[in-house]
């Protein structure tokens, strides 16, 4: 199940002035740090978020076209899937719970918490916070059947959650266990602010933003579309193209890049 790694961490609260134009990524870094304090987001957690703002910086810290056509295709994925299931690791939780509960309520669909270094405590960690934002169908038990194909903690799933699902969506994920679900027949929906990492490349509806942008946007996309009937639903998956989507993701980040490098900043 993992060994749990006990951190000391000495927390300097400090106050972000309005004017610091930085103010909402050191927000988002402080509940990160808030999280791995409260044990549900471990130190490889803090360096993946890093990671993250790297290619946030390279989108303008904006939700962009191509993250809207994806967002509309897996708002139309999720109301069409049988059995939707949202699969929530430590950053999520730390970063959006209520969103995810936002999510979870418009579907009707389990959360369940998946974790590469898993510990008992640290998925009790996790499952409180989504509880404390409200949620209520969480599946953090113990798990009872493994992915086949998987050697790492998160082949250890919930038969009623993730197994059993037709659709899983997730936040930023190991893409060993993208291709693991997809080989099973499972739709998989990944928010990745990478379009280069496997998990994007491979999964079958890749959302290039933020997660804390992309979430409460895909909650407003459910919403409008539930009045869809399920030929509507599946006209909108018709015309989507995954790759398409991480190409002109890619383009418009190579196009920034080159106006940066001329001083247009």
């Amino acid at each position: 199940m993992g060994q749990e790694l006990k951190v000391e961490i000495p927390v300097v609260r400090v106050s972000i002035p309005s004017s610091h134009p930085r103010k909402e990524s050191l927000i988002l870094r402080e509940k990160i740090v808030e999280g791995m304090v409260r044990g549900a987001v471990v130190p490889e957690g803090l360096i993946a978020h890093g990671r993250g703002e790297c290619f946030d910086y390279l989108l303008g810290e904006k939700t962009r076209p191509f993250a809207f056509k994806a967002l509309k295709a897996a708002a139309a994925l999720l109301l069409k899937a049988e059995k939707p299931v949202i699969s929530v690791n430590g950053n999520m939780a730390a970063l959006c719970a209520r969103e995810l509960v936002e999510l979870a309520e418009a579907l009707k669909a389990p959360l369940e918490v998946n974790l590469f270094y898993r510990s008992r405590e640290r998925v009790k960690s996790v499952a409180r916070l989504l509880e404390e934002a409200g949620g209520q169908r969480i599946l953090a038990g113990e798990p009872q059947v493994e992915l086949p194909g998987l050697e790492s903690p998160r082949r250890l799933v919930s038969r009623e959650g993730i197994y059993s699902a037709d659709v899983v969506f997730m936040g930023i994920e190991d893409g060993d266990r993208v291709e693991a679900l997809r080989r099973q027949g499972k739709s998989v929906i990944t928010v990745d602010l990478n379009p280069l990492s496997r998990s994007a490349v491979k999964a079958s509806i890749t959302i290039v933003d933020n997660v804390v942008r992309a979430l409460p946007k895909l909650v407003e996309e459910v919403e409008q579309l539930k009045a869809l009937s399920l030929p509507e639903l599946e006209s909108i998956l018709e015309k989507y193209d995954n790759r398409e989507i991480l190409g002109e993701a890619l383009t418009f980040m190579a196009e920034r890049l080159k106006t940066l490098a001329k001083g247009k900043i």
